[in-house]
C-alpha cells in the first residue's frame, strides 16, 4: 500500500492558529499511527515537518489542487482532512476519485450531501431527530427579519466547526448575523434553526460504507461571546444519560447515508429528555487526537482497513482524555 496523507491547512502553509491548531494535531496523530505503511504525506514548505514520524514528508509549494492532478497518480490511497466549507473537501475528494487513487474516507457524493447541512437534514428529517431547519435565501433575509422572535440559530449551510455561527433573537441581531455569513458562504442559501439548550457532544464513529460502529460519545467545550459561537475543546468520553441513545441515533444517521466512510463525526446536543443531530461529518475530527491515545487497538490503522471494509471487532477505551484548544496549540490533558 503506498499511501498519501494530507491536512489541507498544513499542505497549504495556513499559518492563522485559529485554523490550524487542530489540523496540525491530527496529521501529527496520523503520521505516527501509519508509519508502519509505506506512507507519506503533504507540507507546506513555509510550515515545518512532523517531527517524530517515520512517514515521508512531500514539500509542496502553491496550489494543493494543481498538486493533486499532476502526482496523486503516483499513490495507491489517499486520506484527505480538509474543510467543508466552500465544497473543498468534496473537491479535492472528487478529484482523487477521477485519478482512479482509492480514497481512505468517505466518497464525493456522501461528502458533497454532508457539506450542504440542509441536504444533510433533508435526507435525515424523517430518521432521526434533528433540529427544526429552515433555509433562506439571501433575497428574503428582510421578509425573515420582522419574524425573528425568541432565540434561534443563524448558520451558513457549508460551513465547518463554528464558522459564523450565531445565536439572534431579534430583527437588528438577525441581519448582522446575516451579513457574517454571507462573508464566508458559497451557497445561495443560510439556515435559521431553533435554538436548543443542552450539552453540546459528538460521537466518533468508524464505517465500512454499510454498517457504523461508535466508538465514543465526546463533550465540546463551547462558549458563546456577543451571540458568537466558539469550539475551545472538549472530553473524551463524555458520560451522560443519553449516551446509548446518542450513540444509535448517530450510527443511524451515518448508515442513512450512502459513501460515509472511514472516520465520521456526528455533532449533537444533548437535552435532558432528547438528543438531537446538528450535522455530519465527513471526515477526520478532533476527538480523534485523544481516541488514538485511548483505544486498545491504533486507529489510524483502522480508519484505512474500515474504508476498505473492514471494521474492528469488541474494543475497550482507557482513561479520560480533556482536549483544550488554546491560541495556536491543542493539549491533551489526562484526566484519568
Amino acid at each position: 500500500m503506498n499511501l498519501l496523507i494530507f491536512e489541507y491547512a498544513s499542505a497549504l502553509g495556513i499559518k492563522d492558529p485559529a485554523l490550524t491548531a487542530e489540523g496540525k494535531a491530527m496529521l501529527r496523530g496520523l503520521t505516527c499511527d501509519l508509519e508502519c505503511l509505506p506512507a507519506s504525506y503533504l507540507i507546506s514548505k513555509n510550515i515545518d515537518s512532523i517531527e517524530g514520524s517515520q512517514c515521508k514528508p512531500v514539500v509542496i509549494e502553491g496550489s494543493i489542487d494543481d498538486w493533486i492532478l499532476d502526482n496523486i497518480s503516483q499513490y495507491d490511497y489517499c486520506l484527505p482532512i480538509a474543510p467543508e466549507e466552500d465544497f473543498i473537501l468534496c473537491g479535492l475528494t472528487r478529484a482523487i476519485e477521477k485519478s482512479g487513487v482509492q480514497v481512505v474516507g468517505s466518497d464525493s457524493n456522501a461528502v458533497r450531501i454532508c457539506s450542504d447541512k440542509y441536504l444533510t437534514y433533508q435526507i435525515l428529517k424523517d430518521k432521526v431527530p434533528v433540529i427544526p431547519t429552515h433555509s433562506v435565501t439571501w433575497e428574503d433575509i428582510g421578509l425573515h427579519a420582522p419574524g425573528i422572535s425568541g432565540e434561534k440559530v443563524v448558520k451558513p449551510s457549508d460551513g465547518v466547526s463554528c464558522s459564523a455561527v450565531q445565536i439572534v433573537d431579534s430583527e437588528e441581531s438577525f441581519k448582522s448575523a446575516t451579513r457574517k455569513v454571507r462573508a464566508i458562504s458559497s451557497l445561495p442559501y443560510f439556515l435559521v434553526q431553533d435554538y436548543i439548550e443542552g450539552d453540546s457532544a459528538s460521537v466518533s464513529l468508524l464505517s465500512n460504507g454499510k454498517t457504523a460502529i461508535p466508538l465514543s460519545l465526546n463533550q465540546q467545550n463551547i462558549s458563546t461571546e456577543n451571540g458568537t459561537i466558539n469550539y475551545n475543546g472538549g472530553k473524551v468520553p463524555m458520560t451522560h444519560p443519553l449516551e446509548k441513545e446518542a450513540k444509535n441515533v448517530a450510527k443511524k444517521a451515518v448508515e442513512s447515508i450512502s459513501g460515509l466512510k472511514g472516520y465520521v463525526g456526528v455533532d449533537m446536543i444533548l437535552d435532558d429528555d432528547e438528543v438531537y443531530l446538528v450535522e455530519i461529518n465527513s471526515r477526520i475530527t478532533t476527538p480523534y487526537v485523544a481516541l488514538r491515545n485511548m483505544l486498545n487497538f491504533n486507529l489510524g490503522e483502522a480508519i484505512v482497513q474500515s474504508a476498505q471494509g473492514k471494521l474492528p471487532g469488541e474494543f475497550t477505551l482507557e482513561r479520560e482524555i480533556e482536549i483544550q484548544k488554546k491560541g495556536n496549540r491543542l493539549n491533551l490533558n489526562v484526566i484519568s
